[in-house]
Formats: structure tokens, C-alpha cells, sequence
């Protein structure tokens, strides 16, 4: 693939808490990390939604997503996603109606079935409402849509912002087949969450979801997205060396161990059990992982795959400047 032929390049950020640092610490490194991505010229810059977990500080999407809007200037910038079974529809459709009049033509909103959290926590957020479950996702997906604008699904007397000029994308996210059926049955343009593991079925969701594509006034044509964990180095030793603090993240997560993320030199003298290295076999933290060049190559075999319209990045490291050098090496190589 050359440069004219490559499809568009995304970010995907957690605002990684590090060990020796603090949540506002984690929150400008996000900052940070999408200026440069804007001034690199990647399409979308999402953040996720995360509960209760010392390493991830973006536990609300549309105020971390005002912040890095108002520090950007052309980058889409929206949530990958908002986990609307936390959420009162009516309440996520104002926030993004606001955030779409501040930074219009800029805001995507992406949805997702999962808590983003434990069950106790998910608990704690929902306040014990019988209104927010997982069962009622599909009426719950519809009424959002049609609060932001989608003329198929009558709002009634509701409006999510009194003279709305533009509506923020509607994205569908998943790592299963349920999600692309959603998005295919409703016509939204679908990323897949291919970064959550190497082994997930994406090629049988994509193809769901392109075969039972319903198109909608706003998607004509199936539109996917696929999000796959990369990091880039000058050698291929110092990006699997960079790359161990995510491996570490990701067996904490597993095994329940959790706290801040540690540095590249700790997690390189971590002590593991066999039952540890056993664990890590499935869980490589990042997938895709090399210099520049072999990473590209990685990702050009992945939309070659996949047919993926788009790709977004995703990646935990330890200091933003790192993930800064990462995304400047790979954007590089995929515009030439």
C-alpha cells in the first residue's frame, strides 16, 4: 500500500495513570498526546469510559472530551466509548449536543454495551435504577438517536438542545457479533474493538455487519473501524522494551492485581510466576509492536484483512512522550 491508498489513521486514549503521578497528570498527558496527533494529521481522537481502576483516569468521556477539543483544532475528537447502560439516554444526548454546538463538525459519539467496570461499580453508577440494564440497550440506543437528530426515530417532546445546527456521529462499538449486528440493523458506522485481543472473532463481526447493513440517511454504506494496539520505536528491542508496561497492565487486569502503571525499567524486572508467563501467552498488551516500518507493515495486513475502512490506535504506555514518538514514527511511515 503507498500513502494514496491507506486508510485514515486514529487515536484511542485511556489518560494511563503511571506510578509516581497523578490523575491531572494523566489528563494533560491526553492533552498532550491529541495536540500532537491533530498536528500530525490523524482523523479522530476518542477516549474511553472507565470505572474505579487506579490506572485509567478517563472516567468521563464528555468533560475529558471538551478539554482536548478546546486544545485541538482539526481532529474529530469524541468517546470510544460512552457505556450507555451507565447512562440516562437523554442526558448523554445533551452532553454531546452541547460539545457538537462548542466544536461543531468535530464531535463523534461512540456507544458501547459494556459497564467499563466492575458489577459493584457498575451498581454504583447506575443508582439501582431499573431504567439503566444492559436488556434495554436497543430502546435505549433508538431514543438516543433520535434525541440527536435521526428523523426514523421520533423524540416527542424532548430536545436535547433548543436549535441544534449540526448532530455529532453516532458510532456503534464492539468486540462481538452483537455489536455489529446493532449497527448493521440500525445503519451507524461500527468500530470494532480489535485491541481488546488478537484471537477475537473481527473478520466474522465485519462480515455481520456488512451483509446485514441497513443504510440510514447518515451512513449510506457500511463504514468500519478497526482499533488495534501498536507501538513504534527506533529498534524493535526498545519498542518491546517500551512495550512492557502494557504486558503488565494487562496480566494486573487478569489477575486482579491492579494499580497505577509502572515503568518500563520495573516491568522489565518484574519477578513472574510460571502461572504469570502463562497468562501473558494470551494477553500480549500490545499487538503490534517494532519499528515504524514493521509496523506499518502489521496494519497494512490488517486493513488488507479486514477491509477496514479506518484504523485507530490504540496503546497504554508509560510517559505521554513516548506515546507521542510512537504515533509521530507510525504517521510518518503511513504517509509515505
Amino acid at each position: 500500500m503507498t500513502a494514496s491508498t491507506r486508510v485514515p489513521l486514529s487515536v484511542l486514549d485511556l489518560a494511563t495513570v503511571r506510578e509516581g503521578h497523578g490523575s491531572s497528570d494523566a489528563l494533560h498527558g491526553t492533552i498532550e498526546i491529541a495536540r500532537a496527533a491533530d498536528e500530525l494529521g490523524f482523523a479522530r481522537f476518542w477516549v474511553a469510559e472507565h470505572h474505579n481502576m487506579p490506572a485509567v483516569a478517563s472516567t468521563s468521556p464528555p468533560v475529558l472530551i471538551s478539554a482536548v477539543a478546546a486544545h485541538t483544532r482539526d481532529i474529530r475528537v469524541g468517546s470510544g466509548g460512552v457505556m450507555l447502560p451507565n447512562h440516562v439516554p437523554f442526558v448523554v444526548a445533551e452532553q454531546f449536543a452541547l460539545l457538537e454546538a462548542l466544536y461543531p463538525g468535530r464531535i463523534d459519539l461512540g456507544i458501547g454495551r459494556a459497564p467499563g467496570t466492575d458489577q459493584a461499580t457498575a451498581a454504583a453508577l447506575r443508582g439501582g435504577s431499573p431504567q439503566l440494564a444492559v436488556e434495554q440497550f436497543p430502546e435505549h440506543l433508538r431514543t438516543l438517536l433520535g434525541l440527536l437528530g435521526d428523523a426514523r426515530v421520533p423524540a416527542g417532546k424532548l430536545s436535547a438542545t433548543p436549535a441544534p445546527e449540526t448532530f455529532p456521529e453516532v458510532w456503534m462499538l464492539g468486540s462481538s457479533t452483537y455489536g455489529a449486528q446493532i449497527a448493521a440493523a440500525l445503519g451507524l458506522p461500527f468500530c470494532y474493538a480489535y485491541h481488546f485481543a488478537m484471537n477475537s472473532d473481527v473478520d466474522g463481526a465485519l462480515r455481520i455487519y456488512r451483509d446485514g447493513f441497513q443504510p440510514s440517511p447518515r451512513c449510506p454504506r457500511p463504514w468500519a473501524m478497526v482499533s488495534v494496539s501498536a507501538l513504534a520505536a527506533e529498534t524493535t528491542e526498545e519498542a518491546h522494551f517500551l512495550a512492557g508496561p502494557s504486558r503488565m497492565m494487562a496480566l494486573s487486569l487478569r489477575t486482579g492485581r491492579l494499580g497505577p502503571m509502572i515503568s518500563p525499567q520495573t516491568a522489565a524486572q518484574r519477578d513472574l510466576s510460571e502461572m504469570d508467563h502463562a497468562v501473558l501467552e494470551t494477553l500480549p498488551g500490545t499487538q503490534v509492536i517494532g519499528t515504524e516500518a514493521e509496523v506499518v507493515d502489521a496494519l497494512d495486513a490488517l486493513v488488507e484483512r479486514t477491509g477496514a475502512d479506518e484504523l485507530m490506535l490504540a496503546g497504554s504506555v508509560y510517559a505521554p512522550e513516548t506515546r507521542v514518538d510512537s504515533l509521530s514514527r507510525i504517521a510518518k511511515e503511513w504517509l509515505r
